[in-house]
């Protein structure tokens, strides 16, 4: 990471932290009445983490900010996120995902296209392992507290008043670690998940041309920031007009996946797939 970013997220922290004490507050009691978790509220503090948009206006909010001085964190978060190519988003010592995983849990509105891993919140444990573990330089212990954090997480996708929208190519549901009996696990998930009412579970088939070759993954969350995944780290975004155009690729997407009784039969299919190919491990 570079200096002069590591340098804006402190600024960044400094200020909230002092905002915090002079509000009387301990990070326990801004981060229940943030909604957010405490390790989030922490690793802001202590410049370890960058908030999403949503994230730091819940904070301003708890935190009963006026007009100006919510400007000002504002302005501090736009100055981190104008560094953002000087390195990952995601402090040092976090695992790749953290950031995605705290944009989602704060956000009303979640869409995530996926074109070769599943969507954080759709992960069994098992399978996040396996994501966490295949980024380079993984610790053990880092990659378990990333997935409990993960599967910790996932409730939202059960809490009223939140809409989660999915949409995935075929090649996602294709594309496994582990062994058969990981991903028939996974499956069953998935056909759960799908029947929230909370929740849309769309993939693009094989059979069905794309309406744009995928780079990458990314997740919007509602219509403020979107979350840019790579192989070892992740960017967020909340510059409008690079929002809107996620927003418009996302639409794309989602338009030429099916849904309902045709995912849950896709589902079902590739289940039969990996039933037959027994313990198969990968190399």
């Amino acid at each position: 990471m570079g200096s002069e970013r590591r340098e804006r997220m402190r600024a960044l922290g400094m200020r909230l932290r002092e905002l915090r004490a002079g509000a009387g507050l301990t990070g326990a009691v801004l981060a229940q009445r943030a909604g957010v978790g405490q390790p989030t509220v922490s690793k802001v503090e202590t410049g370890r983490m960058v908030p999403s948009a949503d994230v730091l206006d819940r904070l301003s909010r708890a935190l009963s900010l006026d007009h100006a001085t919510a400007g000002e964190v504002r302005d501090l978060l736009a100055a981190v996120e104008a560094a953002a190519d000087s390195g990952p988003v995601s402090g040092e010592d976090a695992p790749a995902g953290a950031v995605l995983d705290d944009a989602v849990r704060s956000a009303r509105l979640v869409r995530s296209f996926q074109c070769v891993v599943l969507p954080a919140m759709l992960q069994s444990a098992e399978y996040a392992r396996h994501v966490f573990a295949s980024v380079p330089n993984s610790i053990p212990e880092a990659v378990g507290r990333a997935v409990a954090a993960r599967v910790e997480r996932q409730s939202v996708l059960y809490e009223p008043g939140r809409e989660s929208v999915f949409v995935l190519t075929e090649g996602v549901l294709r594309t496994w670690p582990g062994t058969p009996a990981l991903m028939l696990a996974q499956f069953d998930r998935l056909l759960a998940v799908e029947s929230l009412s909370t929740v849309r579970l769309g993939v693009i088939p094989w059979r069905r041309p794309v309406p744009l070759l995928p780079r990458h993954g990314f997740t919007l969350c509602d219509q403020r920031a979107v979350v840019v995944e790579a192989f070892a780290d992740e960017r967020v975004t909340i510059d409008p007009a690079e929002v809107a155009s996620y927003e418009e690729t996302f639409g794309r997407f989602e338009r030429a996946a099916v849904f309902g009784d045709d995912v849950r039969e896709l589902l079902l299919r590739l289940m039969e797939e990996f039933r037959g190919m027994g313990n198969t491990v990968t190399p």
